[in-house]
C-alpha cells in the first residue's frame, strides 16, 4: 500500500499563508519537507507552484488548475485539472499534497496520512489547512523544536494516521 501524505506547516490557528506566501521562515522545517518529499511526486495547486521562485529539485511536480491552457516551461512539471487527474499520474507510489488550503480540502478524502507541522502562533491568513478530525486521524508521533535564533515560533512536528 501506498502513502498519500498531505504535508504543511499551520499556525495553531491553522494559517497556512497569506497572498500567495507563507507567514514564517522556519530552516528546520524546510530541511524535514525536504527529505521528506526529495524523489517522490508532489501535488499542488497552480498558486502554490507559482509562489515557487523555479520548480523544486528532484521532484516531479502535478500542478491542477482549471485553466485547461495553463502550460510550463519545466520538464519535471505535469499539468493536470483534477485531484483524481494527478492521482492517475502517481500510479503505485508514496505521494505528497503540499497545498494550498483548497487541495487540501479536497485531498482529505484521499490522504492516508498527514504530516503536520504545528506552528505555535496565530497569524492573520487568507489560506488555512482543514481541522484535524480525531475520528478520522489518528496522531502516531510528536516532536517539539524551541524557538531559536533561527526559527521565530516554536512549532511541534505531528505525524497522522487515517484510523
Amino acid at each position: 500500500m501506498y502513502n498519500i501524505t498531505m504535508i504543511a506547516a499551520a499556525a495553531e490557528n491553522n494559517a497556512l499563508g497569506k497572498d500567495n506566501d507563507l507567514l514564517w521562515h522556519l530552516p528546520d522545517d524546510f530541511k524535514r519537507f525536504k527529505k521528506l518529499t526529495t524523489g517522490h511526486k508532489i501535488i499542488m495547486g497552480r498558486k502554490t507552484f507559482e509562489s515557487f521562485p523555479k520548480p523544486l529539485p528532484n521532484r516531479v511536480h502535478i500542478i491542477i488548475t482549471r485553466d485547461i491552457n495553463y502550460t510550463v516551461n519545466y520538464p519535471d512539471c505535469i499539468i493536470v485539472h483534477s485531484l483524481e487527474e494527478a492521482f492517475a499520474w502517481v500510479k503505485n507510489e508514496d505521494c505528497f499534497i503540499i497545498g494550498g488550503g483548497e487541495i487540501y480540502k479536497q485531498g482529505e478524502a484521499f490522504a492516508t496520512k498527514i504530516e503536520l507541522t504545528r506552528v505555535h502562533t496565530s497569524l492573520d491568513a487568507d489560506t488555512f489547512f482543514p481541522e484535524i478530525n480525531n475520528s478520522i486521524w489518528k496522531l502516531t508521533q510528536k516532536e517539539h523544536h524551541p524557538k531559536d535564533d533561527k526559527h521565530k515560533y516554536a512549532f511541534t512536528y505531528l505525524t497522522y494516521l487515517k484510523i
